[in-house]
């Protein structure tokens, strides 16, 4: 069963991410919290991203997964060592500079990542998404970042949102992986409930943000994607899918397992003023109405 409780911590609401992340769904709660299911057993978020889903839904047993080698290590400090975490990204930020950014991105080259401990590496991460251009976290086919130094006055140290997601995650059944989401989801069963937020279609051929690991997500891992969610259907699981609404989603979940729910979420990555604003996205489930 799902609790739907809210912790509070020094009188501030509750958990949200430590980090931006593109795609992030908190302009897009409210709508995804109309569709959960009203009851589930164990929570599955495959595709976990900076986790504002997880994060409002606080469900009490969840399996949280991710690609990406980077972010999955942050989730695992913020759970175990969120003080040490917090000390060393404030350093960063009291450091920052572009040069100084400069020289930290270029660590994924240089031979010190991979010398850096796991709070080390997780404070890297962080600070480059704080301090980067629009809270990008980009990779090129070697897996390094080349995010350009972002505007800013100053760079925001997530101290509440670490602490916060800190006491979540260090106070419930949150199982932590990182690798394929297939992987993620094969111990899901009868009313378990899967979110699955993968890299959206793109709406145009400029706006794939499907580089935020080193493999791209194509029509093909769609349609895989799709495949896997009618097997979880039919074992029993509850699916529920975002994606950007695009004619090709009414041609890929059409089949009778799936209710495609339109809705509108604010989106501001972009670098052209002009074209953030609503966009259309859907919300695809395989339960209820």
């Amino acid at each position: 069963m799902m609790g739907m409780k809210r912790m509070e911590t020094e009188g501030q609401t509750t958990a949200v991410p430590f980090v931006k992340w593109v795609g992030g769904k908190r302009q897009l709660l409210t709508e995804l919290a109309s569709y959960y299911p009203k009851k589930f057993n164990r929570y599955f978020e495959p595709f976990i991203g900076g986790g504002a889903n997880l994060l409002n839904l606080l469900p009490k047993k969840a399996t949280i997964n991710d690609f990406n080698e980077e972010l999955i290590n942050a989730w695992q400090v913020v759970r175990e060592q969120p003080e040490k975490l917090i000390s060393l990204v404030s350093e960063h930020a009291d450091n920052d500079s572009k040069e100084y950014y400069l020289d930290i991105r270029l660590a994924d080259r240089d031979g010190r990542l991979s010398k850096m401990s796991a709070v080390e590496r997780a404070a890297r991460f962080i600070y480059l998404n704080k301090a980067g251009f629009n809270g990008l976290w980009r990779v090129n086919s070697k897996g390094q970042n080349n995010v350009p130094y972002g505007a800013h006055k100053k760079v925001n140290v997530p101290v509440n949102a670490i602490r916060n997601d800190h006491h979540y995650l260090a106070t419930h059944d949150i199982e932590i992986l990182q690798g394929d989401y297939r992987n993620a989801v094969a111990s899901a069963g009868q009313d378990d409930f899967v979110y699955f937020d993968p890299p959206y279609i793109p709406v145009n051929q400029t706006a794939a943000f499907t580089s935020y690991t080193k493999d791209g997500f194509g029509l093909v891992q769609q349609e895989e994607l799709r495949d896997l969610a009618i097997q979880l259907a039919d074992r029993g699981v509850k699916v529920m899918l975002s994606n950007s609404d695009v004619p090709l989603i009414e041609q890929l979940y059409a089949d009778q397992h799936f209710r495609i729910h339109y809705v509108q979420a604010r989106r501001s990555v972009n670098s052209k003023g002009n074209k953030r604003g609503k966009v259309g996205e859907v919300i695809i489930t395989t339960y209820g109405d």
